[in-house]
């Protein structure tokens, strides 16, 4: 009996052996797959929407063409002639004559063979930068809110044919806010301008605060009615620059 090291090692080093004809037969499957139907894949790559499709197996070998047999050449045979009681061979002589023309042996066309078509493309989608939009535009004041939104959509949806496919993508963003002055705001709307203040915040001193929008989006794409996830996150930035300033002082009796 081995110890419970022992066993541990030899199922770390036997394991794998016998996994491995599984995943190759599983890689065979997916290609064989691939070469029957469209093989589609939808991620993000360098901040960028990446649709990349395969189809087909690719150019299948021609059929070699027939070659026709060559014509054999004609043997002329030699005939004796009775010019004296012996017989004595002799040789035939005769006019030259034109040899025939050989006949062309008719050629058998070979079918061509379509070869097999292996179709590859790769799209890249672009998705909207947002820009910062607030109120007041101008003049802001210390504790007085000042409201937030920007111009980016709900819900980023487009339709892409590639490879002869219809490829359905759909991506949402999620907000976040960081408003110059350490503070931070989480939020999946995009905000609206008054009377709406769900994006709102107000300064305590006066100053010049760089307010930065990050945008991530993420979402899912279907083909043939089958919805997937799409691998990574793209982000978005956008900078906007406001000014606060102190509220005028009023003095009173």
């Amino acid at each position: 009996m081995l110890n419970s090291k022992y066993r541990i090692l030899c199922l770390t080093l036997i394991c794998p052996f016998f996994l491995l004809p599984q995943l190759l037969h599983a890689d065979y499957l997916q290609a064989a797959d691939c070469a029957s139907k469209a093989c589609i894949d939808v991620y993000v790559q360098d901040g960028q929407l990446v649709i990349e499709a395969h189809k087909g197996s690719g150019p299948a070998k021609r059929a070699a063409p027939k070659v026709a047999p060559k014509p054999r050449p004609k043997i002329i045979a030699k005939k004796y002639i009775a010019s004296s009681p012996k017989p004595r061979a002799t040789t035939l002589v005769t006019a030259p004559k034109s040899a025939p023309k050989p006949k062309s042996a008719s050629r058998k066309v070979a079918k061509k063979v379509a070869p097999a078509v292996s179709l590859n493309d790769k799209l890249i989608k672009l998705l909207p930068t947002g820009i910062i939009a607030h109120q007041p535009t101008s003049n802001a004041l210390v504790n007085v809110p000042v409201i937030y939104w920007c111009d980016l959509p709900g819900v980023f949806s487009t339709k892409v044919a590639i490879i002869g496919e219809a490829v359905d993508v759909t991506m949402r963003p999620s907000f976040l806010w960081s408003f110059g002055d350490g503070s931070f705001f989480a939020t999946t709307s995009p905000g609206e301008a008054y009377p709406n203040q769900e994006i709102s915040h107000a300064y305590s001193k006066a100053g010049t605060f760089v307010v930065t929008l990050v945008a991530t989006w993420g979402g899912t794409w279907s083909n043939n009615g089958v919805a997937r996830a799409i691998t990574g996150k793209i982000r978005k930035v956008s900078v906007s620059v406001v000014s606060v300033a102190n509220a005028p002082t009023r003095i009173t009796q």
